[in-house]
């Protein structure tokens, strides 16, 4: 099996089938440690995946968080992690420039092949691939793969190639984020504002979060989802502005503090990418839209996706040519919910 990315999904798929005694060889076109436009956000439900691939929480640049303190305007409520039959009460932040290739270690350590600084290109014949190009500094090959997982994330160029599409009735989001020097780093809460508005008092579209990050540093970004009048006119850098002159003053961020330039992105959403599988191919994380158009949250979708889709794959390994169809009839039975969100 060939990974396409090496982020969350692929990093996950390959560790769950490494784990199953499959040949898994991943493509990463970039190097680690690599940005993303992201939260840094690690959710109860994410660190339930981490905990079961043996992630080591000690010695990291992980923060632990104990819950989300949420703001609608002036209102506050504080909402600890709940304890649960399955999840853990606690949740984490930490960034993606560390977090990716750490787990990718794992799916190494587990007996994958991981390449890094290396694109990927397809080679396709009736939905069925046939090769996949490789290139990067040392020149070009072509390899055959059985089976490809297209884990390349929300541009997901592999996953176009294939034929894969988003739907255009459906949501995506819009991301923005960048990072301040705060000393309310080590807060416990991460925190979100439902009512952000401008300097005149006009609210303005989407939603602000600010996650601390134990070190110094705290996330701070704002969202929004394509779902209202005008919002191909909307700009997140300017509901970004908006909220980090709005926030309370116990963080302390100024122009002065900032550390970095806001870094955005697109978000498809409600499993809106597809066809999910084809011949000998699977999509997995945010090249398949296992974004949640509630909160944008996609790092634990993309791990439970990715080790679904490590599941069926190995069953194809094995001969069983319906696994690919019992996979994509598992995204809907397991996320089909969200499209009556969306």
């Amino acid at each position: 099996v060939m990974v396409i990315g090496g982020g969350p999904g692929g990093a996950s798929a390959a560790f769950w089938l490494s784990s199953n005694g499959v040949d898994v060889h991943l493509v990463e076109k970039k190097r680690y440690p690599r940005e993303k436009a992201c939260g840094d956000g690690l959710t109860p439900r994410a660190i339930k995946q981490l905990l079961d691939m043996g992630f080591d929480f000690d010695g990291l640049g992980l923060h632990r968080i104990e819950g989300l303190r949420a703001y609608a305007g002036d209102l506050m409520i504080e909402m600890p992690w709940p304890q649960h039959s399955v999840y853990p009460n606690w949740g984490a932040t930490m960034r993606r420039s560390d977090l990716d290739g750490t787990v990718a270690t794992l799916a190494e350590q587990q007996g994958a092949t991981v390449e890094q600084g290396t694109t990927a290109t397809p080679i396709v014949e009736n939905d069925h691939i046939t090769g996949v190009r490789l290139t990067n500094d040392e020149g070009e090959r072509i390899e055959t793969p059985d089976l490809v997982i297209i884990a390349d994330g929300s541009n997901s160029r592999f996953g176009r190639g294939v034929g894969a599409t988003r739907r255009k009735d459906y949501p995506y989001g819009l991301a923005v984020r960048a990072y301040w020097e705060s000393p309310k780093s080590d807060d416990a809460f991460i925190e979100s504002q439902l009512d952000i508005r401008d300097a005149q008092g006009r609210s303005m579209p989407g939603y602000g979060w600010v996650f601390p990050l134990g070190d110094g540093e705290i996330n701070v970004g704002a969202g929004m989802i394509s779902t209202f009048k005008g919002w191909k006119d909307a700009n997140t850098s300017s509901t970004l502005d908006a909220y980090v002159d709005s926030l309370p003053d116990y963080w302390s961020i100024t122009d002065a503090t900032v550390h970095t330039k806001p870094l955005g992105g697109k978000l498809p959403m409600s499993l809106s990418v597809g066809p999910k599988v084809g011949r000998n191919w699977m999509l997995i994380g945010d090249a398949s839209g296992a974004v949640n158009p509630f909160n944008g949250e996609g790092i634990d979708y993309a791990y439970e996706t990715g080790r679904m889709a490590a599941s069926h794959a190995a069953d194809f390994i094995a001969g069983d040519e319906s696994s690919l169809a019992a996979y994509a009839r598992q995204l809907e039975d397991e996320y089909g919910d969200y499209h009556r969100v969306a």
